[in-house]
């Protein structure tokens, strides 16, 4: 997303396009894959951009025409395969994240803008009973000098760092957890600082737990002293050390790196992004509603 071009996917097959910054927006449904729960968008320009969708089948669509149409990349029919983000660290390289299979979280990458995808060779190991979330697309965030990280959730809750080595650090962090709802939902970084946002989406008004902080890089964890004021299913750096976080319980911020929260409002949304820049800030939930974050 850079400050005039935006994409947005969602339920029932559809995707929106902006390209004056929020103002307007382009809706469709794709053909074909109007039954398709699309949970996670990546783009690269108003003509190039990728959707994955969750459930069964799990599924990959590429457009280079601004969604005129789209190109299947990549379909697993097997219910076991739950796909919950995709995040690229340059154009043409790229992983999707995918909840556990045989005790490990599948991963797919791409190094050729996603027009193929095959199996990564250090999928990182999951304890019995934990997941990640596809609410917002954020629980993988692979930084610009490509330190990866996954925030999970279910019996456990997690955040699991991409060592140079290929191999995994795994941080058990203090999170509402215990049951297949709660966890971490996702996490964001601003440099050497991590937050974490998430509870339980269930019970979306309780604020026990729902955010933490790192403030070495993920080696230890702390509970944000003033929480958000509810379930959060996405957080977002939005600049300074500010970050925004949202849920169907309502919109917080922080502007001490997650160790304190306010909430702004009380509007449910599922995701919040920004712009390269910052200059942009959108939020989106439930039938289509779109909002552009004013500081």
């Amino acid at each position: 997303m850079d400050d005039k071009i935006a994409w947005i996917s969602g339920s029932k097959g559809y995707i929106a396009i902006t390209t004056d910054a929020g103002k307007t927006w382009q809706w469709q449904q794709v053909k074909g894959y109007e039954s398709a729960d699309f949970r996670g968008i990546e783009a690269f320009s108003d003509k190039e951009a990728i959707i994955i969708a969750s459930g069964t089948p799990a599924l990959i669509l590429k457009t280079t025409d601004g969604g005129l149409t789209w190109k299947l990349k990549y379909k697993n029919t097997d219910t076991v395969c739950f796909i919950d983000a995709i995040k690229f660290t340059n154009p043409k390289h790229g992983f999707v994240l995918g909840d556990p299979i045989n005790g490990k979280f599948l991963m797919l990458e791409t190094t050729d803008k996603g027009e193929t995808w095959n199996g990564y060779n250090y999928n990182p190991v999951a304890l019995p009973g934990e997941a990640a979330f596809a609410a917002s697309n954020t629980c993988l965030r692979i930084t610009p000098n490509n330190n990866t990280f996954i925030a999970t959730g279910g019996l456990y809750a997690e955040v699991d760092i991409l060592k140079q080595n290929g191999g995994w650090a795994h941080h058990q962090i203090p999170i509402f957890k215990g049951k297949p709802s709660k966890g971490a939902f996702s996490v964001a970084i601003n440099d050497n600082h991590l937050v974490v946002v998430g509870g339980d989406y269930q019970h979306d008004t309780n604020s026990d737990s729902t955010a933490c902080y790192s403030d070495n890089g993920g080696d230890t964890w702390h509970l944000a002293k003033i929480p958000p004021a509810g379930y959060q299913s996405c957080v977002e750096f939005i600049g300074a050390d500010t970050f925004l976080s949202t849920g169907t319980s309502g919109s917080n911020i922080t502007t001490d790196n997650g160790q304190t929260w306010r909430k702004i409002n009380n509007i449910s949304f599922n995701v919040c992004n920004s712009s390269i820049h910052k200059k942009l800030i959108l939020l989106a939930g439930n039938n289509g509603k779109i909002a552009i974050y004013k500081p």
